[in-house]
């Protein structure tokens, strides 16, 4: 009886250490088997082409405005950052006191010269009917005609003293020379300005355009008209190329894109932002995102062989959207590349194919 009782644990104890040893034995077959992926092969696609680049939004022109008179007081402002304005509209008045005296005194000396100018020519006119009857001589009518032309001549200089005293006070006051938004201010009412010194800026019309610097190899696929869709603040601003560069610069190799906005919504200049160009639409060759790996600040994908090994292949890429990345050279059309698990691959692993990776799994 009791020899019964001492077999109980050793046959206990027995089943254990087989079971423990299935299990290792299980594990060591898991372990040893290639990593499970899923493939698949480029598939052409159709797709618009395009090109990301990032640029400010800028003044399609921005006007320099000052005054052409020296040392004078401004009496008047009267406009400020962001008003619309329009063409001709008087932004801001110099102190015009002495040059309205100088007008005025201009204006006198005009009306003098044509009441002489009126005498001379009557004396002349008086003149020709006694030279007719011989009743003065032919030198004094040339006196009466050579002061009727000096009378011409002071008409003429006191009329362009007139129009440069007239001038002077127009300057007096700066006008809007197009419709647009002031951009800048610059002066304070009160102070003395100097002649060519910048005291207001002016968006002309209020327009808008992004420039954008590309590489001299993406710029010869973008050309004038290309539709451009910019991100802003949860909306898109679209535009078009209105011009590109001629030729590039011969530091940086880069040229300039310029891209009108008809309609700017929310942006202002100075905005830099991030934009795509579409440059048309073509077949490009088509992977998941998955596929392509990024190693030593190159891309490459892992092709599948016959023999179930995997070789590390670099690409260059394109175009990626949706989930799925362009690829546009190192990679033949119908190679089976891997797609979920490439991230953990190296040169010549073998790995285990299967049609998805959760069912896959043992």
């Amino acid at each position: 009886m009791q020899a019964r009782i001492l077999r109980w644990p050793l046959l206990a104890m027995a089943s254990l250490t087989l079971l423990a040893a299935c299990r290792g034995k299980d594990e060591a077959q898991e372990a040893a088997q290639p990593p499970a992926v899923t493939v698949a092969a480029p598939q052409p696609q159709q797709v618009a082409r395009s090109v990301r680049v990032s640029g400010p939004v800028a003044a399609y022109e921005e006007m320099q405005l000052g005054v052409e008179l020296n040392g004078l007081r401004v009496t008047a402002l009267n406009v400020d950052v962001g008003e619309q304005v329009r063409a001709g509209q008087v932004l801001l008045t110099l102190d015009h006191r002495a040059l309205d005296s100088d007008l005025a005194q201009a204006r006198a000396s005009l009306q003098q010269a044509e009441a002489a100018l009126v005498l001379a020519q009557a004396n002349y006119r008086r003149a020709e009917t006694l030279a007719a009857e011989r009743l003065i001589s032919a030198s004094q009518l040339d006196e009466l005609r050579a002061a009727r032309v000096q009378a011409e001549a002071q008409v003429a200089t006191a009329r362009a003293g007139r129009d440069a005293a007239q001038l002077r006070r127009d300057y007096a006051e700066l006008r809007a020379p197009a419709d647009g938004i002031i951009s800048r201010r610059l002066v304070q009412p009160g102070q003395v300005v100097a002649a060519g010194t910048e005291l207001l800026r002016l968006i002309r019309d209020g327009r808008l355009e992004w420039r954008a610097e590309l590489p001299e190899q993406q710029l010869a696929l973008v050309g004038v008209g290309n539709p451009v869709e910019l991100a802003y603040q949860g909306r898109t601003v679209s535009g078009r190329v209105r011009a590109v560069s001629p030729g590039v610069d011969a530091q940086s190799r880069t040229g300039t894109l310029y891209i009108d906005l008809p309609e700017p919504g929310p942006l202002k200049a100075g905005v830099y932002l991030e934009g795509r160009i579409v440059t048309g639409n073509g077949q490009v060759l088509m992977l998941p995102s998955e596929a392509v790996v990024q190693r030593d600040g190159h891309s490459y994908v892992f092709v599948l062989g016959e023999d179930q090994s995997v070789q590390r292949q670099r690409v260059r890429t394109g175009l990626a959207e949706g989930g799925r990345i362009e690829i546009v050279e190192g990679l033949e059309p119908g190679r089976e590349v891997v797609v979920k698990g490439a991230g953990f691959l190296g040169e010549g692993d073998r790995v285990r194919v299967v049609a998805d990776m959760g069912a896959g799994a043992p």
